[in-house]
């Protein structure tokens, strides 16, 4: 950091060389300050941080790309944000060295972390020459469970382990030690201590170490190494005792480690190193506590940002793990994939929307070319249905009606012997009949007639014409019917059929005098009724089983109507038919307000 103003001796030189004016020493005190305040402000703002500017974050690196920190400015990443690598440490041309440092990625990570150091429990064999032949490692890392960053408050955590003592091993030494890493800093404490070998791995055995550190202390020398223990290590001196927990107040070994290139540690000497038996079983429990850390950390990776807004800060924490104020922090940004910002998703939008409506056109289109093909197919069909309709009327028609009539002259003519003359009666019969059958085909082809309104019209001259000749009574109730919707000519030939097939059945089987024949478009649905006053039958019976009622049951079905009979001996008999024809239609009133009567 820039230790006085900056700028502030041209800015001196500037003023000597103009005239001076009233006040002008103290115009130059005040304008000396604000720009040595200035200039602490930029060295303060650049580290990106807190803690006197002795801390800052250098550079951020995405892939192979570094990117510019810029005061005041949050950092842009763009959307590939994978591999991203902070850079920190101390100022430019700073001598301060932290002891531990952790980090923290608001919006990412939910606590802090920092890189990971080891200290270690560690139990060796040694033979009777000296030499050690096994040893087992139990390491510590980060902060114990009831760590909260002073010896006073902080809980001791029991642990217990078991080893095998191995072939050719006489003796035994614990170490407490922190070389783990290198750089590793941090405080490790063991209280507490036994270790006693068993045959069947359950207290009391034959107690090999008992932390001497549980006995009363010597007041007058509470560093001194306890007898058996020595301490050991490049910095020998940051193996300590120390005084852990409240009421009472329990002794422990202790290494403080604050040097991040060197390490301590206790360790049973070798004229306290108790004897062990290859293969026994060795029980090791003592109580603990630590908070380790490393000092060195220069920069840290997270694999993959996913897009949103983050803060990264760094911080000093001393050898306990608790923060000494140094700390900088800096704000950054990873944009969206473009295929996910607004205007990417709006313009999909609008292309989604754009190609849903021209689809829905398309479609349209199609739909209206398809029934313009089978609209104009049906025109074809009808209008050779009516060219086939008009021939029968007029060519057929007329041809078998001068055959009624040329027999109906002969029938009378007497040059003719009785005999010819019935003959051509049967030929004027059997010519009516043609002509009126005739006429059924050419109202069943002719397209003019698929409505409900013809077919209305039909139906009553049909029965009309049926009852005349056994003088049977009509009476027709037909409410008005349109002419739309269009019906098919099958729909119109089994209406018709089914409804013939009803009056002659009350012809031939109901000795009725009366028959009264409804017809309804109610909601959708036509309603067609034949009644009479006839002699009825059990409908369950064996005459509900005739050809006549499965005919009008059969021509119904296949255009997707209903046909239901209902009668009772001596009370007459009623047949209903009912078809769906697709339009909403409701009209009740009859012809004449009560119905039209035809005798």
């Amino acid at each position: 950091m820039q230790k006085g103003p900056p700028y502030s001796g041209a800015v001196m030189k500037k003023f000597q060389r103009q005239r001076p004016w009233p006040g002008h020493v103290a115009w130059r005190a005040f304008l000396a300050i604000v720009l040595w305040s200035f200039g602490a402000v930029v060295s303060i703002a650049q580290t990106g941080g807190t803690g006197a500017g002795k801390l800052i974050i250098s550079a951020v690196q995405v892939g192979n790309r570094t990117f510019p920190i810029r005061m005041n400015q949050a950092l842009k990443l763009g959307p590939n944000a994978e591999d991203v690598v902070f850079r920190f440490g101390p100022a430019t041309n700073s001598n301060w060295v932290p002891n531990r440092l952790r980090y923290k990625l608001d919006g990412y990570d939910s606590a802090w972390r920092a890189s990971a150091g080891e200290m270690s429990f560690t139990v060796r064999f040694f033979n009777g020459t000296g030499d050690q032949v096994s040893q087992k490692v139990f390491t510590v890392t980060g902060d114990s469970a009831g760590w909260n960053g002073s010896l006073q408050n902080s809980s001791l955590t029991h642990r217990r382990e078991t080893v095998t003592v191995p072939p050719g091993a006489s003796q035994l030494w614990v170490v407490i030690s922190s070389a783990g890493p290198p750089e590793t800093e941090g405080v490790y404490v063991v209280a507490n201590l036994m270790v006693y070998e068993t045959e069947s791995n359950k207290f009391p055995g034959t107690v090999l170490i008992a932390s001497p550190l549980d006995q009363p202390q010597d007041d007058d020398k509470p560093e001194q190494s306890p007898s058996g223990w020595t301490r050991d290590g490049t910095h020998p001196s940051m193996a300590k005792i120390v005084n852990i927990g409240r009421d009472p107040v329990v002794r422990a070994f202790a290494v403080l480690d604050d040097d991040p290139i060197s390490h301590a540690e206790w360790r049973t000497s070798h004229t306290a190193a108790p004897k062990v038996t290859p293969g026994a079983k060795v029980v090791l429990e003592w109580n603990e506590m630590y908070s380790i850390g490393q000092g060195d950390t220069s920069r840290v990776t997270y694999e993959r940002l996913p897009a949103g807004r983050y803060d990264f800060h760094v911080q000093e924490v001393n050898i306990l793990g608790v923060p000494t104020g140094a700390e900088a922090s800096l704000k950054l940004v990873v944009s969206p994939p473009f295929w996910k910002t607004a205007w990417f998703l709006g313009a999909a939008s609008a292309i989604f929307v754009a190609a849903g409506i021209g689809l829905a056109r398309y479609l349209t289109w199609r739909k209206i070319q398809r029934e313009l093909v089978v609209l104009k197919s049906q025109q074809a069909l009808e209008r050779e249905r009516l060219r086939i309709a008009q021939d029968i009327h007029d060519d057929l028609g007329a041809r078998v009606t001068q055959i009624s009539l040329l027999s109906a002259m002969a029938q009378v003519n007497p040059e003719f012997s009785e005999t010819a003359r019935s003959q051509f009666a049967q030929v004027s019969q059997m010519s009516r009949d043609l002509v009126a059958a005739l006429y059924e085909t050419v109202w069943a082809v002719n397209p003019e007639n698929d409505n409900l309104d013809a077919m209305g019209n039909y139906i009553c001259q049909m029965v009309a014409t049926l009852c005349e000749p056994p003088r049977l009574r009509c009476r027709f109730y037909v409410s008005d019917l349109p002419k739309q919707p269009q019906i098919s000519s099958q729909t119109r030939h089994n209406f018709s059929m089914a409804v013939k097939e009803a009056v002659h059945n009350v012809i031939k089987h109901a000795a009725a005098s009366e028959v009264v024949v409804r017809i309804q478009l109610i909601e959708e649905v036509l309603h067609i009724s034949v009644s009479d006053d006839g002699c009825g039958f059990q409908a369950s019976g064996r005459a509900s089983a005739g050809n006549g009622l499965t005919n009008m049951k059969r021509r119904l079905e296949e255009i997707g109507g209903t046909c239901s009979i209902e009668s009772e001996p001596g009370k007459g008999t009623t047949i209903y038919l009912r078809l769906t024809v697709g339009n909403s239609w409701a009209h009740s009133t009859t012809r004449n307000g009560s119905g039209s009567e035809l005798k």
